[in-house]
């Protein structure tokens, strides 16, 4: 039972060993150990801070990176739409020249044939009145060919003449 209840002196001696070491370590450890924990403290919430800011920033980044996103898909989508317009339009402007110069073509060749008919059909009246000139030369001759008939035709002319 000895070492549960200390003496009155020893307990008195250790009492004033820890003020003495109290004071002490008031006097001389305290400030610079709460000068450290202080120091400690400060870094660590520096630290916080920054991490914080660091935070914030790398959310600023990510929305400043979603926005650009968007604009770029947004740019993206109006060079598709302008060159598909472009496209359709490319085509439409085509198809547009060629029916024009399959329709001027149709035309040309409507033209020629209109004027190669007229010329055959020219061709074709010369040649005809040839033959007929050359025929009724031939049929005038052999029926002029008598003195009495070359009479009987003057006068049949001369009667149908008057009749006109």
């Amino acid at each position: 039972m000895d070492l549960i209840t200390p003496e009155i002196g020893l307990f008195f001696w250790q009492t004033i060993v820890f003020l003495v070491l109290l004071f002490l370590m008031a006097k001389f450890a305290w400030k610079p150990i709460l000068s450290s924990v202080r120091n400690r403290e400060q870094s660590i919430n520096d630290a916080l801070a920054s991490a914080e800011n660091a935070r914030k920033e790398m959310q600023n980044l990510k929305s400043d990176n979603e926005q650009l996103m968007k604009e770029a898909r947004a740019e993206r989508d109006a060079i598709l739409k302008e060159a598909r317009e472009l496209k359709e339009k490319v085509i439409t402007d085509a198809s547009e020249e060629a029916k024009v110069k399959a329709d001027k073509i149709v035309a040309d060749a409507k033209k020629s044939i209109e004027l190669e008919k007229q010329s055959a059909m020219a061709e074709l009246k010369n040649h005809v009145a040839e033959l007929s000139v050359e025929i009724a030369e031939k049929i005038v001759r052999k029926e002029l060919s008598e003195k009495k008939e070359q009479h009987q035709m003057i006068e049949k002319m001369i009667g149908d003449a008057k009749l006109n």
